[in-house]
Parts: C-alpha cells; structure tokens; sequence
C-alpha cells in the first residue's frame, strides 16, 4: 500500500507538519510506503496544479491524505477537486480543521473519507483493511450521508515510532528556516483558552467515552534526547532547537531531567513555550542553565476584561509582570504572543495592551489578528458578536496580514494602525530615553481619519524608520520590526541569527 500526503501550506511561513511525520513513521513501520507534497513558495512548491499532477501520477498512490488547517482548507479543496479529474483513488481529509468540521468537510464532492482526531492508528487500519466500515476514527459516506466513527482512545505516544523527518526533505525544511528545528516532546494542554482547539478536542474524545485525563502525554526524556542526537548525526546547518509544546515547563520533574541530559550532548541553544502562572525561579533557572535562549509566554490581550471574557486566560497583569521579571533575572530572552481584532475589543483595551508591553518589555513580541477558528469557544463567541465578516473569513489565508473581524469603523481602523506599527505605539508608551519622536508621531497617527491614514501610511513607515536610526545613534533602547512583518525585537538583541 501506497499512502501520498498533500500539505497546502500557502502564502505563510514555511511550516513542518508534526501529524504527517508521526503518522509516516507509524506507516512506514507497518510496511506501508509513504511520500509527501509538502506545498509552499518558500520552499520552492508553489501552488502549481500541473506540478501536483506530475508528482502525483509519478507517485502511484493507493489513497492520497490531506492535512489541512482552516487557512489552507481553500486550497486542499482545489488540489483535490483537480485530482479527482485524473486519478481514481480514495481522498482522506485529516488535521486540525477536519476534527474541528467533521461533517461538513466529509460532505465536500471533494473528500471521501476524514479522519477525526489522532490518525496514526486509525489510516494504518484504514490502508491494511481497505474498508473504513468500523474503522475508529474515520468518518465516510454511506447513500450520501456522513458516517462518523467513534474515537479510538488516545494515542500512547511513547510508543510511537520516530518521528518521519526524511519525508519532508528535512534539511530543504531546515536551510528555509535558518536553521531553526522544531520538536514536540508531549500533546496536550492543561488550559482551556477559548481560542484553541484544545478545548474541543477534549469535548470531542469525552462524547466518545474517552476521559480527558489521558489527554497530556509525554515522551520519556530518552526518547527526546535520542530524537535530537538523531538530528546532530543526519542534518547540518541547525542553529536553534525549538519546542513547540503548548506548554514545555509543565512538569517540572520531567523539565529537571531533560534540562541535565540536554546540556551533556550538545550547546545550540533552544526556545520554548511557558505559561506565567507556572513559571518560578527554579524553572528559569534550568532553562537557563541548559542553554535555553528564548522562553515565550502567551498573553494575546493586556486587558483583563479580554483575557476573561473572550479568551478564558485567567491570569493578571501581576502574573505577567511576575513571570517576565524573573525570566529577566535569569538573563532569558522573552517573546511575548499578543493578538488584536477579538470580539467586543475595544480601543481602550487595545491600549492596555500596548501599555502591559510597555511595562514588561519583553525582549520581542509578536502580533496576529484574532481568528474564530471553526469549532472554537471564541469562534461561537465571535458569531454571537455579529463581527465576522464571513466572506472575508474564506478568504484569508494566514491571521497576520487581514482580519475578518468588523468592530467597527473606529475600532477597525485603530486595530490596522496598531497592526502595521505597533513598535512605534509601544516605543511612544515606553518612557524610554529619546522616545519623545515616537510619542509625537503616534498622537498623530491616533488623530488621523481613515482617508488621512490611508493616504499616509507609506511616508509614516519612511518616519518611523528614520526614528529607529535616531534611537540606534542616541543609544536608546527601543522596538523594531524584524525578521518578520509581525515581529519586534528590542534593540539590545545583537544575535543576528537567531529568529522567529
């Protein structure tokens, strides 16, 4: 049996796909052969159906398998609507999107066949069976209407294969990403954020008998040291590991264990993710003291009133406060995730959270605008709104350049001044030394109309610019854009080769 994957992931970052290299270890263990379509311009793969036809029939697949995200589920759909004009074999939709819509992604004339939730078991039953009838996990259709399976238990992921780099031409992956390799050491979250699929994938394994209490699980640190000396011996040019768990501070008996064995075998530094009501001085600490050079923290909103009632973070400014302090004393580096455009946002509670920035200074922060993926708390909370645009919603193909959100002329055209200089809002909110010439261009730009904005835009970016060149001959600390568009770091970072 032959599996072909198809990872649309276009007009974004360049992204690794850890379900697909889970599932092709799992697959490839079995005995099944598997390959990969990994389609982004970044990584010389453009959206080129003739090319994807090519690959494709050169390929000889038996079922062609499709990971899609919300963003990209336009594009899964066409490649797979042009498929099916030249090759006659089952299409299996899976991924985020797919268990966040079962039923309306299995009805698409597009898909035969989803699969719900975790789905290295599941598509490796699928391929030796050859009948979906039965198969945990996966939904089908039966006289035109959807058959969705109940789920399998979770995964026990230490007992899972290694992770498949090999079939997404890994050092391609690496060498677009300057270096920077991506892990995941568990699955799962504690939290309940409104916003991320967490929550529903709880309810979701709960509606069939499955308790959430199996939901975080681990690897053994023997596992994830052998994965990353697996990386050092086959791959060159990697620069900077980064752990992409939710929440990779969680168990502190594991973090101690893993923070003595990482140092032993190697000093590239690493990056991972925190949540400031569990970060104390110890955990710093150990990261610090196993070369972990960025330690990120999720805040999305400086407003109280936000992060409750929309977001379901039930932290304070004071945990926030608290946590980048102590990262600051341990001399981490800290990336701080905000997000703009949630439903009933107001102006004020944009400027909180320009000001909780402006009092934490983290050492860089990223940007998005909020996105109601489907199936969410926060999407039914958006729709309840009636904010979403939802034609614009089809649309986007990534939650950082446009927003379907509509809250307002005031409030829309606040969040598109913020979005496109939120450096210069946060420098002029800093009470940093020469800061005067950003807190003089961002009174103006608040004052400015939507025609007047419009027309100036450009020659603000030009002024903007010419401030940060003033603030690096006069010394003065303050934010930039780099790296990415939605991206500022401090000017105190010199490391030009570390990233994202």
């Amino acid at each position: 049996m032959r599996i072909l994957f198809i990872y649309p992931n276009i007009n974004t970052q360049v992204g690794f796909n850890y379900g697909i290299s889970y599932m092709s270890g799992f697959l490839k263990e079995k005995g099944i052969a598997t390959g990969l379509l990994n389609i982004n311009e970044k990584l010389g793969y453009p959206l080129d159906l003739a090319r994807i036809k090519r690959d494709v029939l050169e390929f000889k697949p038996d079922m062609i398998g499709f990971s899609v995200l919300t963003n990209q589920y336009k594009y899964a759909l066409e490649i797979a609507r042009d498929i099916k004009e030249y090759l006659d074999v089952p299409i299996l939709f899976g991924g985020i999107h797919v268990t966040m819509d079962p039923v309306k992604t299995l009805m698409q004339d597009e898909v035969d066949l989803i699969c719900v939730g975790e789905g290295e078991e599941a598509v490796a039953e699928l391929l030796t069976t050859g009948n979906p009838a039965g198969v945990r996990n996966i939904g089908r259709k039966e006289n035109g209407r959807p058959v969705i399976e109940p789920l399998r238990p979770y995964t026990d992921i230490i007992e899972l294969p290694f992770k498949d780099y090999e079939v997404f031409d890994f050092q391609k992956v690496i060498d677009a990403k300057d270096g920077w390799v991506g892990l995941t050491a568990s699955r799962g979250c504690p939290f309940r954020c409104t916003y991320c699929l967490n929550h529903r994938i709880i309810e979701i394994y709960k509606a069939s008998g499955h308790m959430p209490r199996g939901y975080i699980r681990r690897h053994t640190v023997d596992q994830m040291i052998e994965e990353i000396q697996y990386l050092l011996q086959n791959y060159s040019r990697i620069t900077m590991f980064i752990f992409d768990d939710d929440i990779f501070t969680f168990d502190k008996v594991w973090l101690k264990e893993f923070t003595e064995r990482y140092r032993s075998i190697t000093d590239i530094p690493f990056v991972c993710n925190a949540h400031v009501r569990i970060f104390d001085d110890e955990t710093a600490y150990l990261l610090k003291n196993a070369g972990c050079r960025i330690i990120k923290f999720g805040l999305e909103s400086g407003s109280d009133r936000m992060r409750r009632k929309v977001l379901q973070r039930y932290m304070s400014n004071k945990h926030i406060e608290d946590a980048f302090a102590t990262a600051e004393k341990y001399a981490l580096h800290t990336s701080a995730f905000v997000m703009f455009g949630l439903p009933y946002e107001t102006i004020e509670d944009i400027h909180e959270t320009i000001e909780l920035l402006a009092v934490i200074k983290p050492g860089r922060f990223r940007w998005s605008l909020f996105f109601p993926f489907i199936g969410t708390k926060a999407c039914s909370i958006a729709e309840s709104s009636g904010q979403i645009d939802l034609e614009r919603m089809e649309q986007l193909d990534n939650f950082t350049d446009e927003t379907c959100m509509k809250l307002g002329a005031d409030v829309d055209l606040y969040c598109d001044k913020v979005k496109s200089l939120l450096c210069a809002f946060v420098n002029a909110r800093s009470g940093g030394q020469y800061t005067e010439g950003y807190r003089r261009l961002v009174d103006e730009i608040e004052s400015m109309d939507l025609k007047t904005w419009q027309d100036k835009k450009e020659n603000i970016f030009k002024m903007v610019e010419n401030l940060n060149e003033e603030m690096e001959k006069s010394g003065g600390l303050y934010y930039t854009v780099k790296y990415n568009p939605f991206m500022g770091v401090r000017s105190d970072w010199k490391d030009d080769s570390i990233s994202s």
